[in-house]
């Protein structure tokens, strides 16, 4: 394919709106996946579409992040926000809407790449109905994330079936790291044919304001003591761990220990009520005085946040990727991380930081002290994570894998033909 200016590629996520603010309601790694993915590709020439599901009428229907990308939000049931769990009686309107926007812009879409297993039922009804050839990555295996909860949905058997009918039928499937890749093996089907493609992070952003400089930005003193969190406000992102955690660190007596746990929280939805469950058990445990909650970090503060961290803590039940890791290590700080899914491909423990048990709340504070404790180890640990992003998960990296899956895909294969015999 020497032309990709002709080349239309769409990039589905349903739930994942890659043009809202990240850090809000349903917005975090995913979106930064697809919307990172979507503009990398179009840099290569690709002509990207992002599909998403319109959640307000304020919200513009057409939104151009580069000449050759763009977010395209259809209509699926009310024009609201709906939790994610809530959303699958919604998606053969998508569909409908999706074949709509083809017909009236007189535009197809060959391969459609699909993000979490709500898009995947968009991606397999559209190959039904026009061929589309499909890519699907995961984001979350209801397999594993059903293991780690105690109540699980009534949509959970819905979510099974189809994770599993689109391992075995897309024409490929990205695992974003090799643990993801073994539990699809051996959770969901030994069918079908995986690739791993990892997840990346702006090296160019992330890395760019050294600690000192950041504290500066931020108020905090050169010798306060770090920790922090970010991400969404979610019972299995583990944040109750952190602070229990940081409630028995060696250095809970001194002032100059600082909590941070940064994240967007809306009041009233299932976000903003963790962020209130986290807040009581903080003042419970009497560490509000050090505990800091900056609400939703910007993508523009974000980098000087990690910057001035000393360690920043990814205590997940479970973590296919975990971008926050990646982000982190860029900005040259270690991370102290749960020892599950990608987690354990992102941080190399000694080397890049260190691992511990999900939910083992005493073994992160013996993680975090020692990082703490040890500002020589803390910069090497910095150095060598810096280094890991940049040799394996930048997104320009990311998106010429992809591109080549794409390109082998669109190629047509070359029929065989019969031998031809010569008579004598």
């Amino acid at each position: 394919m020497n032309s990709r200016t002709e080349q239309r590629i769409a990039l589905i996520s349903v739930h994942g709106d890659p043009a809202i603010e990240i850090g809000k309601e349903e917005a975090g790694g995913q979106n930064v996946y697809v919307r990172h993915v979507g503009e990398a590709l179009a840099q290569l020439g690709w002509q990207v579409d992002m599909f998403t599901r319109k959640i307000s009428p304020e919200q513009d229907t057409i939104v151009q992040h580069h000449p050759n990308c763009r977010t395209i939000r259809l209509e699926a049931g009310a024009v609201e926000f709906v939790p994610r769990d809530n959303l699958f009686a919604y998606l053969t309107e998508f569909v409908d809407n999706f074949l709509d926007f083809q017909r009236k812009n007189g535009v197809n879409y060959p391969l459609i790449h699909t993000n979490y297993w709500l898009s995947s039922w968009v991606g397999m009804r559209l190959k039904k109905i026009q061929g589309s050839k499909q890519v699907h990555t995961y984001h979350s295996l209801g397999a594993v994330k059903y293991n780690t909860i105690k109540t699980v949905p009534l949509i959970a058997s819905t979510r099974l079936a189809v994770e599993k009918e689109v391992l075995e039928t897309a024409e490929r499937i990205v695992a974003t790291s090799p643990q993801e890749k073994e539990h699809m093996r051996s959770l969901v089907s030994t069918k079908g044919d995986i690739d791993i493609i990892p997840c990346g992070t702006d090296i160019e952003r992330f890395g760019c304001i050294n600690r000192q400089a950041a504290r500066v930005q931020l108020g905090l003193n050169p010798e306060d003591k770090v920790v922090m969190y970010v991400g969404r406000f979610d019972y299995r992102k583990g944040i109750e761990t952190l602070v229990r955690a940081v409630a028995q660190s060696r250095f809970r007596g001194e002032k100059n220990l600082k909590l941070i746990i940064g994240g967007g929280s809306r009041p009233g939805q299932s976000d903003g009520m963790e962020r209130e469950r986290i807040e009581g058990i903080v003042a419970e445990l009497g560490m509000s005085d050090f505990t800091i909650f900056p609400g939703r970090l910007s993508q523009d503060i974000l980098p000087t946040y990690y910057a001035a961290a000393d360690v920043c803590v990814v205590p997940s039940h479970y973590e296919p990727f975990g971008l926050v890791a990646i982000e982190a290590m860029a900005s040259y700080t270690p991370v102290v991380a749960s020892d599950v899914g990608g987690l354990q491909f992102t941080v190399v423990s000694e080397e890049t930081g260190l691992l511990a048990p999900p939910q083992d709340e005493a073994a992160f504070a013996v993680a975090i002290d020692r990082i703490l404790a040890n500002p020589l180890w803390r910069d090497k640990l910095g150095q060598a994570a810096r280094k890991r992003v940049e040799t394996k998960f930048s997104w320009n990296g990311v998106a010429a894998q992809l591109s080549e899956l794409y390109t082998q895909l669109l190629q047509p294969k070359v029929q065989e033909q019969e031998p031809v015999l010569l008579s004598s």
